[in-house]
């Protein structure tokens, strides 16, 4: 595991197509912006753990299609909102 130390905007990349950047700091915790891809899932992992509790795959692409819930940026990714 990569264990890095970023303060407020400072960011993450990984690959050429996902960059995750630190947007506010508290006690106890941090909020996190994700820019990925839409065909990159992105989810919580309580939500990935009720689903395997649940006996299901999350991991798994959906069959229902949903509009996205942010507009794509410049860069045509689109900015994930909530899924953190």
């Amino acid at each position: 595991m990569l264990v890095l130390t970023r303060k407020q905007s400072e960011t993450i990349h990984i690959g050429d197509d996902v960059v995750i950047k630190v947007i506010q700091t508290g006690r106890g915790s941090i909020k996190i912006g994700i820019e990925a891809p839409t065909a990159v899932r992105i989810l919580r992992g309580e939500v990935v753990e009720a689903a395997e509790d649940a006996g299901s795959s999350p991991a798994q692409p959906s069959t229902r299609i949903a509009p996205p819930t942010m507009p794509a940026n410049k860069a045509g990714k689109h900015v994930h909102a909530g899924a953190v």
